[in-house]
């Protein structure tokens, strides 16, 4: 069974209940406790699994922007969405090796690379194999997000090393429909299932912000929780309004009910690496702080986040001089 759902909220107190996985019900009398209460358990669980003053750091390369063929109302690299932005080939490889060692000089241990398609083409597969590979001999963990993958082509990359697979479910099933329609909820677990089948880690999240209520926020993350093996990183994104997207005029989340969320994804699952993702240009330094001590103890680093834009390195350097936080080493808590 899933390491979180060794974990039982009981009414009140946390406790340890084997052979059970997580329910909508008990997760949602965790994610309304007191906040107070909520951040107390997190933080307590938070310090059970991993050093609480250390953050992953990872950074994000797109390297094929724009022309996706998928609906995703969120996004500004879909064809449906007159956002202005222009598709582009997918890069070479020594391109983005050469990113890939700066982002090293940089601090980052992770290196995630995202191409806008709905699905790779086999065309394609042995260049992005050369991207791993490459990336790989730098001494960095390295993902990819490539959209939706066959059995055949989850296990091309897995034969290549690839530490981490990104692919977020989004938001729950319920609402799903309401941002995407090219492809399903299913689809997205199927994408994950052949992921996890093909020895790649797995990174799945999702966005908060889209017109979705608290409860999906609650599903979203029972969802994840309850996969056969929980995703070793978790993405939680803000969402950020693309001007000419469906939801461009979307009303922001409450930072405190963002924070709650990430409370109960350290809750649910424990050792899971949990990233404050997009959206941080929006959050006070006191909103990131607060998800820090929720759990959140992985961020992207870099002035972008495929197309949009993320704080410098030189506001993340003072913002974690200021808390007392430093890089978490590659492979720590794995």
């Amino acid at each position: 069974m899933p390491e979180a759902s060794t974990l039982k909220y009981d009414g009140s107190t946390l406790s340890v209940c084997a052979e059970e996985r997580w329910n909508l019900s008990d997760a949602r009398k965790i994610y309304n406790l007191p906040f107070n209460d909520l951040l107390f358990q997190a933080h307590s669980v938070h310090r059970e699994g991993f050093d609480p003053n250390a953050v992953q750091l990872s950074r994000l390369l797109s390297i094929k922007t724009g022309g996706c063929p998928e609906d995703c109302g969120y996004c500004s690299q879909s064809a449906h969405n007159p956002t202005g932005l222009k598709a582009s080939k997918l890069m070479a490889v020594e391109r983005v090796l050469a990113e890939a060692r700066k982002a090293k000089e940089g601090g980052a241990t992770r290196y995630c690379m995202g191409a806008a398609w709905r699905s790779p083409k086999d065309r394609d597969m042995e260049t992005i194999v050369a991207m791993v590979e490459g990336v790989r001999e730098l001494g960095m963990e390295t993902c990819m997000t490539l959209g939706m993958l066959s059995p055949a082509q989850a296990a091309r990359l897995g034969n290549a090393g690839l530490d981490y697979y990104n692919h977020n479910i989004d938001t729950s099933e319920r609402f799903y429909s309401e941002i995407i329609s090219t492809r399903t909820f299913a689809d997205r677990l199927e994408t994950l299932a052949n992921v996890r089948e093909a020895g790649i880690k797995v990174c799945a999240g999702g966005i908060l912000g889209m017109g979705e209520t608290t409860d999906d926020h609650i599903a979203m993350l029972v969802t994840l929780a309850n996969l056969p093996v929980p995703p070793e990183s978790v993405p939680i994104n803000m969402l950020i309004p693309i001007p000419g997207s469906k939801l461009g005029n979307a009303t922001p989340v409450d930072p405190l009910e963002f924070v709650r969320a990430i409370a109960l994804a350290r809750i649910l699952m424990p050792r899971t690496h949990v990233r404050l993702s997009a959206g941080r240009t929006e959050m006070s330094d006191e909103m990131q702080a607060l998800c820090f001590f929720a759990g959140a103890n992985s961020i992207f680093v870099g002035d972008t986040l495929l197309t949009a834009d993320n704080p410098g390195e030189d506001h993340d350097a003072g913002l974690f001089r200021r808390l007392g936080l430093k890089p978490m080493a590659l492979g720590a808590a794995e």
